[in-house]
């Protein structure tokens, strides 16, 4: 099924996964579509890597649907359930794994970046959110994705910290607000992982040093968190709820 074919089909288990079309949000479209899940991937501009996802997914056996819209804009976000809820008749779960990474020291960091990042990264995540509580089926989960770098606090990344640790709090204060919805809301702060946002830009000198940063001494995959979405989003997950899980090795 592609992006445009909008045939009504009811079908099991849907997810919504933000940014779901490349780094950590596509192991995570791949990992629950292997689970059996009905999976709409998300992107905002790249449609050829959405398309290149969905055909991945629907080649080895599963259902997807890709559908564009910017997460900080709620038009589209709620067109965006619009879609999958017309193709699948529901919404279980959502990932919000779409974000933005600008580095910079604090002192220096141009404010229009900030603006850009704390669209995506902010409003963003407080927009899928709302919709997210509205739309969400009884025994859904909302998944955030926050940042170990919020623990770490590493330089450069006040900015992008700052946007990670906004998501933090919202995530206990949404689960008690969704009480007897029987929907639970969680965020995963990865550590350092291995996808091409993260690698862009470092020497390998820098990513060496990353990597021998948590006890397990390497950096994470993008599998590696995709499976624990995957636990949170899982009957087995059910009774961890409010919770800020940092998938790192053993970071901080």
């Amino acid at each position: 099924m592609t992006s445009t074919d909008t045939t009504s089909a009811a079908v099991g288990r849907v997810a919504v996964v933000t940014g779901g079309s490349r780094g950590i949000g596509r192991a995570v479209s791949h990992r629950l579509s292997s689970d059996g899940w009905a999976v709409v991937v998300n992107y905002v501009a790249d449609a050829a890597a959405a398309e290149e996802t969905v055909a991945a997914l629907t080649a080895a056996g599963g259902t997807a649907l890709a559908v564009q819209a910017d997460v900080a804009d709620e038009n589209a976000v709620a067109a965006l359930f619009d879609q999958t809820e017309a193709a699948f008749g529901g919404v279980d779960v959502v990932v919000n794994a779409a974000g933005r990474l600008a580095l910079s020291p604090i002192a220096e960091l141009d404010l229009n970046v900030l603006d850009q990042l704390h669209r995506t990264n902010v409003r963003g995540a407080f927009v899928v959110a709302q919709l997210a509580a509205q739309r969400l089926r009884a025994g859904g989960s909302l998944v955030g994705f926050s940042s170990s770098v919020v623990g770490t606090q590493f330089p450069d990344y006040g900015a992008y910290a700052a946007s990670k640790g906004a998501i933090e709090a919202m995530t206990l204060i949404l689960a008690r607000e969704l009480r007897g919805r029987d929907i639970t809301v969680n965020t995963v702060a990865p550590g350092p992982t291995a996808t091409e946002l993260f690698l862009e830009d470092k020497t390998e000198e820098q990513v060496e040093s990353l990597a021998k940063a948590p006890p397990l001494e390497r950096l994470g995959t993008p599998e590696d968190i995709a499976a624990v979405v995957a636990f949170l989003t899982s009957a087995e997950g059910r009774w961890v709820n409010g919770q800020i899980l940092r998938a790192n090795g053993g970071m901080v």
